[in-house]
């Protein structure tokens, strides 16, 4: 993957956890709080100053109930589109 293509892929990722949180009806403190962590966590993941690993791209999906595998899909078809 090119690192002008890996951006791109990064910016969608950022653009999706947004649309997800939304989706949910959920502020990023009430989503925060579901997941028992600090608003700046969202924020930062949100802007792309903080990276999700699996676990906690897998405890966000949760909080705003999701599955993962449906969060991929999105995110397949947001990066094909």
């Amino acid at each position: 993957m090119t690192k002008r293509r890996a951006e791109a892929f990064r910016a969608a990722l950022r653009s999706l956890l947004r649309e997800v949180r939304a989706d949910a009806g959920l502020s990023q403190d009430a989503l925060a709080k579901r997941m028992g962590r600090p608003q700046s966590f969202v924020s930062k993941y949100e802007t792309g100053a903080r990276q999700l690993d699996i676990v906690e791209l897998f405890e966000v999906c949760v909080a705003c109930g999701l599955t993962l595998s449906k969060f991929v899909a999105r995110l397949e078809r947001a990066d094909q589109g």
